[in-house]
């Protein structure tokens, strides 16, 4: 054998051990994106209807994730809550609000805007007064 012939030997040997470390390179390959997309659709329908929230409103609140995962999610957690009775826990619609909204400060209505009032940074409170002194002995 000549060391031509033990080139093209060698060249596919080392072509397949150097694509083997690919998935090091952090490149997902098309079934492991399908698997995490299948799996985050069942996690949220899981937690749809936990939350006790309908399929339809799951399907409306995410629309990126894949229908058919949240059904299956949805089903799966309907069942398993059914078995173990497990009542459903409902999430407060201020609280669905609040997570889809901006931070705001404390005491601001649910319509208003975080802005800057009296030179105050939003959120930030002011040093609490002093109390006099005469209602503090009155107290006592």
């Amino acid at each position: 054998m000549c060391i031509r012939d033990r080139l093209f030997l060698l060249a596919p040997l080392c072509a397949a051990l150097l694509l083997g470390g690919c998935d090091q390179l952090g490149i997902e390959s098309a079934s492991a994106v399908a698997a995490r997309k299948e799996a985050d659709g069942k996690a949220i329908g899981a937690g749809c209807r936990h939350a006790a929230r309908s399929v339809e409103d799951c399907y409306a609140n995410n629309k990126r994730a894949e229908r058919a995962a949240i059904f299956a999610g949805w089903k799966e957690m309907n069942d398993y809550m059914r078995e173990n009775n497990i009542e459903a826990v409902p999430a407060d619609r201020d609280t669905a609000v609040a997570a889809a909204s901006p931070e705001q400060p404390e005491g601001a209505k649910p319509g208003e805007k975080a802005a800057d009032k009296g030179g105050e940074k939003a959120g930030v409170k002011s040093p609490a007064k002093p109390k006099p002194a005469g209602k503090a002995a009155d107290k006592s």
